[in-house]
């Protein structure tokens, strides 16, 4: 089993920190650390399908297991889009489908606590390399969508 978890604090409410996570106009601000034209196209209500793509058209998708808003958002990975298809053979699809990101909320005073955990049976070291250094930027980005404005 695989397991990572990213946190940070933020100088925001939960409600500030959920609308930067998750609107179409926020959530390609922070996800861009991952890749070019980051965007998601779901309605992120659950049991609702949501593909992670880049700029190309490809990317990941994913079913949202839960979402208990402004609290919790629980995603589970199913398998790779490849120019707007989805599959779920190749080596990538076949690693990553089961994956769990689960994004927890929490007040603290005035600032909102974010815990990131990735949980995976197993990841190829690349991709778990890439996540390790991509998140503590995203993180960095969210925060500072968060707290403007």
């Amino acid at each position: 089993m695989e397991y990572s978890k990213f946190e940070v604090s933020i100088d925001a409410s939960t409600e500030k920190v959920w609308d930067s996570l998750w609107s179409d106009a926020n959530y390609p601000k922070w996800t861009n650390a991952f890749c070019e034209g980051s965007h998601a196209v779901t309605n992120w209500q659950e049991g609702s399908k949501v593909h992670f793509l880049d700029g190309n058209n490809s990317g990941m998708f994913a079913v949202i297991e839960r979402n208990e808003r402004e609290k919790f958002m629980s995603i589970k990975a199913l398998g790779e889009v490849v120019n707007g298809n989805e599959i779920v053979d190749t080596e990538m699809a076949k690693a990553c489908a089961g994956s769990y990101e689960n994004y927890t909320l929490t007040r603290e005073g005035d600032k909102t606590h974010l815990l990131i955990e990735l949980i995976a049976d197993t990841l190829p070291p690349e991709f778990k390399d890439f996540m390790d250094n991509a998140w503590p930027k995203a993180l960095k980005a969210l925060k500072a969508v968060a707290e403007s404005n």
